[in-house]
């Protein structure tokens, strides 16, 4: 059997990507075979590798899922006891890994992967991928008039201070009702949209992404999930 590079005999196997496993070996951190790695060294299925004592377990295949995450659900790999789980939802073998997290009480489109470096490029904020977000604020909440809209619109692309280390920004804002709203986003800080949206004293009732780098959430109902057609797969890659 033919021998990799260990960057990316770690990236195939594991949710790291090739640059993510460069840095982990500098630091001691990956096992092959009971001795510390050194970059430029290979690996194939028959070495043992691990990383902070945790053996990867080779995957033959790279899988690619959807899921439309009913609000409620957490998205990590760790299970807590009476704690809803988006893994729970998604009955596979295989170890996934999520890609774009939602809050608890969102719902919407959620890209399920174990391919380290599609992980990587859809999540590192350089690449900029742009996610769309539908918003319903709650009803004691309106637009209350068009300087409102218009100062919101403008604060909103130009950068909000939601405690980050940079402003919080908006790719584009699309005003659908006095209660519904469309953002796009090319970046993603910690309950961003909520908390961009509590500064103007405006609460949401739900919050629900509906496309993620291209793919849409299709017919999917709320907790139903699917494999990634060739297509949008190749939409994620570029």
């Amino acid at each position: 059997m033919e021998k990799i590079n260990l960057t990316k005999f770690i990236a195939d196997n594991s949710n790291y990507s090739r640059r993510q496993a460069e840095v982990l070996i500098k630091k001691g951190f990956v096992i092959i075979d009971g001795k510390t790695a050194k970059l430029g060294e290979k690996a194939n299925n028959r070495n043992e590798v691990s990383i902070n004592g945790e053996k990867i377990k080779t995957e033959t295949n790279k899988i690619y899922i959807k899921l439309n995450k009913p609000s409620g659900y957490v998205c990590s790999n760790k299970s807590f006891a009476n704690e809803l789980n988006i893994f729970s939802l998604v009955k596979i073998k295989e170890r996934l890994f999520s890609i774009g997290r939602l809050d608890k009480d969102s719902c919407g489109l959620i890209i399920l992967t174990n391919d380290g470096d599609l992980t990587y490029n859809l999540t590192h904020p350089k690449f900029e991928h742009q996610k769309t977000y539908l918003i319903t604020l709650k009803k004691d909440f309106r637009l209350k008039n068009n300087n409102f809209i218009r100062d919101l619109e403008n604060k909103f692309q130009k950068g909000i201070d939601i405690g980050e280390k940079t402003l919080a920004k908006v790719k584009e804002i699309i005003f659908l009702s006095e209660n519904d709203i469309k953002i796009i986003l090319a970046e993603g800080k910690k309950r961003q949209i909520r908390e961009m949206f509590k500064i103007f004293d405006l609460r949401i009732e739900r919050l629900q992404r509906v496309n993620f780098a291209g793919v849409g959430l299709g017919s999917l109902k709320e907790g139903e999930w699917e494999y990634l057609s060739k297509d949008e797969i190749n939409k994620l890659k570029k």
